[in-house]
């Protein structure tokens, strides 16, 4: 799973290496029709319950969470930047990875086993049953809409210490509630580890 960044960053060497995006467009359309199919079948709900159900299960938030839940972000290849940035846990990158997968899926297997693979990563979500603990970021963001809050912030306050042994200071705010902050050797699990704080403290 190539991000944008690893083909900037190795220039002229990286030309001819494409990136996820035509995989996301297409993985977005088959995760929708999915996913719409599924509720159809199994909900008797109105239109505008299924179109609600249907843009929570599809978001680029519940896409980041599956990816976080199966390992996902490792397997990206990103620019050195984007990852010392957190790139491989960024809610952004994470969701649109997960479409690209699905996109892969469906080129090289087509639409049946890629259905398959959708239902049995979505099931608990759309079964509406409790599943394994949560990401503490993506429980963070579902406490945050829950308590109609904006949604978190997440702030880099410091970065010391040298490149093979770094140190980041991350705080994250939810607007009206307070900030908190946390330390760690990546910026990606600063950001973890003060999610898990905020909801310890506040949640």
């Amino acid at each position: 799973m190539t991000h944008g960044s690893f083909s900037a960053q190795n220039g002229a060497r990286g030309k001819g290496i494409e990136d996820y995006q035509r995989l996301e467009f297409l993985g977005d359309r088959v995760l929708g029709l999915t996913i719409a199919e599924w509720l159809y079948q199994n909900e008797g709900a109105a239109e505008g319950r299924l179109s609600q159900r249907l843009n929570v299960l599809v978001s680029r938030q519940m896409c980041a969470t599956i990816a976080r839940g199966i390992g996902l972000g490792e397997h990206i290849r990103l620019g050195k930047q984007a990852r010392d940035d957190g790139g491989s846990d960024s809610e952004n990158i994470l969701g649109d990875v997960m479409e690209a997968l699905i996109g892969a899926s469906f080129v090289t297997r087509g639409f049946e086993p890629t259905r398959a693979l959708i239902r049995s990563l979505w099931a608990e979500e759309v079964g509406g049953r409790a599943g394994q603990a949560k990401h503490p970021k993506s429980a963070l963001q579902e406490w945050a809409a829950g308590n109609r809050r904006k949604a978190p912030e997440y702030r880099l306050v410091d970065r010391s210490g040298p490149d093979h042994a770094a140190r980041f200071t991350v705080a994250v705010a939810v607007k009206g509630v307070g900030e908190v902050e946390a330390v760690a050797n990546s910026k990606q699990e600063a950001e973890t580890k003060a999610a898990a704080a905020f909801l310890r403290q506040f949640g």
